[in-house]
């Protein structure tokens, strides 16, 4: 494989991962209550948003990366 393929290919399944899922999603617990032996806790979910702009982004430079690494061949 060429230098660029790698990079490229990975770069476009970011780019339509990006694309697909608008923001990555996690869940953490937190204690709301704590007084000694009883506790109480509660699970916030909470997203990081990635604008389309990073997935088109991603994919443009992907696709740059393999035909440039098609190029010098």
């Amino acid at each position: 494989m060429k230098s660029n393929t790698l990079p490229g290919i990975i770069l476009i399944v970011i780019g339509i991962i990006a694309f697909a899922y608008q923001g990555i999603t996690y869940t953490t617990r937190e204690k709301v209550i704590d007084l000694g032996p009883i506790q109480v806790s509660a699970d916030k979910t909470r997203t990081i948003p990635l604008p389309p702009i990073l997935g088109g982004i991603a994919l443009v430079g992907g696709i740059a990366l393999l035909a440039m690494g098609g190029r010098k061949s």
